[in-house]
């Protein structure tokens, strides 16, 4: 018998193999593979007699998180500036802890000091603001990255370094001024806010981006994740991420999903592009599909609504958000992807953003004649009426969404979508209970890497400040365990590698130190990992860090 063995035994071991929780006694995983599953006995008679024995100590073992949602190069880049995250070691609660933090981190990059992930709901007295870095930092440019990833604060000595003036003519974005004093605020947002991070993050040598992929990679492990997404994916940075794959520069599993400008690129220098198709067979990298985005992130009152806005400050009387393609592009891109047969991603977060996607989809099985199951997704789903989700059921769409945003941004859209709105945020439940697929992701670096904490959210729907948003959409916690495991396999057509602990299925475990579906749900957020498995190896270790 092989040594390359591991028994794993003595926990509640967690298969994710059906619609209700079933358990086994032990887990056989053989060259990387699961061979074996069931009574310990018998899984002892077949292991080879060097076989390693995992003692899992009452630990739950379930499959290893799947990210459907994420900006792994990103969150990688954010790796070398400074986490002032809620998930951080040690994240700041004023003003005053951010500037000292910055101060002590002495992470100076490209000439800039940069911090990552800030949010204006962890300062306990008020935001931060441009005369704070001014007066902290007056010769050094400094950036303070917005968790949203699409927003951001510099002080003047950025601002001149970048060479942006109140005057500056920008589009699809804001270079936010004071209204009285008509003077920069240092607020910058949307695409002229995106060209900044690049200008003062400057290029990166493959050496760099690989260590920066090593990075972010040991974090997502250290929450359970062993399979991680880049959407809106460059061609660089497809090459980049095959390369590290299949270099073993990374040991996770790489998804990258470029915007349809890039698929056209890829399909002019090769019309027969393989889509979906790991480069090591059922693991490395993939290019997963194609990604159409119909509108933006609700909390900056960018998600296009059928309906206004309740609070409208900064916006015309009647603004709705906007749709950042045309009924006619969205329309293109999704029969481009039903006749190549491209597995088809589309960001939609407000209802009338969703009634776009919608369209789109619907014109395109009617055009192509296609009806069967193409794992067809839409992202984010955060405002899907109930009729839409009747037209996912129809369809067959996946719906996959961001819970976190209830604890992140909850607060805020009760005051500028209103209650009612605001309780149908994230409708899972009432998806799932449609028979639809349902999947719920991080988002990272848009939130935090926390599966466990992102597995809370869903099941506890509690904004920062500890009101409850539609109590009758709380996913029960296997729903939600189901959303990042099996329903995440089977929305990239893994549904017979990945998500369930299963004989044949590869060995991306994740150890629990205790069981999501038996403690009190509100400690969910708790839960630590203890390893992380990917292809039967261990690439973290709680114990070791």
């Amino acid at each position: 018998m092989t040594s390359n063995q591991t028994l794993y035994f003595n926990g509640n071991i967690l298969t994710m193999a059906g619609d209700q929780p079933e358990y086994v006694e032990a887990v056989l995983v053989t060259d990387g593979k699961i061979t074996f599953t069931g009574n310990k006995k018998q899984a002892s008679t077949l292991a080879g007699q060097d076989a390693k024995l995992h003692d899992l100590q009452g630990h739950t073992l379930t499959p290893g998180f799947i990210d459907t949602w994420g900006h792994f190069g990103l969150f990688a880049q954010q790796t070398l500036s400074l986490n002032v995250g809620y998930f951080a070691d040690n994240p700041p609660r004023s003003r005053s802890e951010l500037i000292t933090q910055l101060k002590q981190s002495g992470k100076l990059l490209n000439g800039w000091l940069i911090a990552a992930e800030y949010m204006d709901g962890l300062m306990k007295d008020g935001p931060l603001t441009m005369a704070d870095l001014d007066t902290a930092f007056p010769d050094t440019p400094v950036l303070v990255q917005n968790i949203s990833t699409l927003a951001g604060l510099f002080n003047t000595a950025g601002l001149k370094k970048l060479g942006i003036t109140a005057d500056a003519k920008v589009e699809s974005g804001t270079i936010v001024v004071d209204p009285n004093t008509h003077q920069m605020t240092g607020i910058i947002i949307g695409l002229p806010y995106l060209k900044a991070v690049a200008e003062a993050y400057g290029k990166f040598s493959q050496d760099l981006t690989f260590k920066t992929y090593q990075s972010a990679e040991k974090i997502y492990a250290s929450y359970g994740t062993t399979t991680a997404q880049h959407y809106q994916a460059s061609p660089d940075d497809i090459q980049l991420m095959r390369l590290a794959a299949d270099s073993g520069a990374v040991s996770i599993d790489l998804v990258a999903l470029p915007m349809s400008d890039t698929v056209d690129a890829l399909l002019k220098d090769n019309p027969d592009f393989s889509f979906g198709v790991y480069s090591k067979g059922d693991h490395g990298f993939k290019v997963a599909g194609m990604l159409m985005s119909t509108d933006g992130g609700p909390q900056l009152k960018l998600a296009y609504l059928s309906e206004p806005y309740s609070n409208t400050t900064g916006f015309p009387d009647d603004w709705r958000g906007m749709a950042y393609y045309t009924q006619e592009q969205v329309d293109h891109y999704t029969k481009l992807a039903y006749e190549k047969n491209i597995p088809y991603f589309c960001y939609s977060n407000g209802d009338a953003g969703i009634d776009m996607a919608l369209a789109a989809i619907k014109k395109a099985i009617a055009e192509t004649g296609i009806t069967e199951d193409r794992r067809t997704t839409i992202s984010h789903s955060f405002f899907a009426r109930e009729d839409q989700l009747n037209d996912y059921k129809t369809n067959h769409i996946i719906a996959i969404t961001l819970s976190n945003h209830m604890w992140l941004y909850g607060d805020i859209y009760l005051d500028i979508v209103g209650q009612e709105r605001a309780d149908n945020f994230c409708p899972m439940v009432t998806a799932h209970n449609k028979g639809i697929v349902v999947g719920i992701h991080n988002d990272v670096p848009s939130s935090g890497p926390d599966c466990l904490f992102t597995i809370w959210s869903a099941v506890n729907r509690k904004t920062m400040s500890g009101k409850t948003l539609g109590a009758k959409e709380k996913m029960n916690p296997y729903l939600a365990l189901q959303a990042f495991t099996s329903n995440a396999a089977y929305v990239y057509r893994e549904e017979n590698t990945k998500g369930k602990i299963m004989p044949g299925m590869l060995a991306d475990l994740v150890e629990l130190d205790q069981n999501p579906l038996t403690v009190d749900p509100d400690t969910i957020k708790d839960i630590k990992v203890v390893n992380t498995i990917k292809n039967g190896k261990v690439i973290y270790s709680r114990s070791a860090n």
